[in-house]
């Protein structure tokens, strides 16, 4: 081969790489793009769900209601029985 027809060839490779690079490279950004938008629409979805659920902040003091019933029945259950 003539030095002339290797320096062709060594350039043919290095445009190859810069493409391939070039496509790893576009690959990652639009992926990102897409991340960043779905973070965006998640972030959206998380601020409804806190406005959706503020409205169960005396949630424990309901559990301990129910809580105290079911031992007020459980006992009154235990005295009706007779165990």
């Amino acid at each position: 081969m003539s030095e002339s027809t290797e320096w062709m060839i060594g350039i043919g490779i290095g445009l190859v790489v810069i493409a391939v690079a070039a496509l790893i490279v576009i690959t990652i950004v639009t992926l990102a793009r897409r991340i960043a938008g779905q973070a965006a629409t998640a972030e959206g979805a998380i601020e409804v769900l806190r406005k959706q659920t503020v409205a169960l902040g005396g949630i424990a003091r309901v559990n301990d209601s129910g809580v105290r019933i079911l031992h007020a029945a459980r006992a009154l259950r235990k005295v009706a029985v007779g165990r």
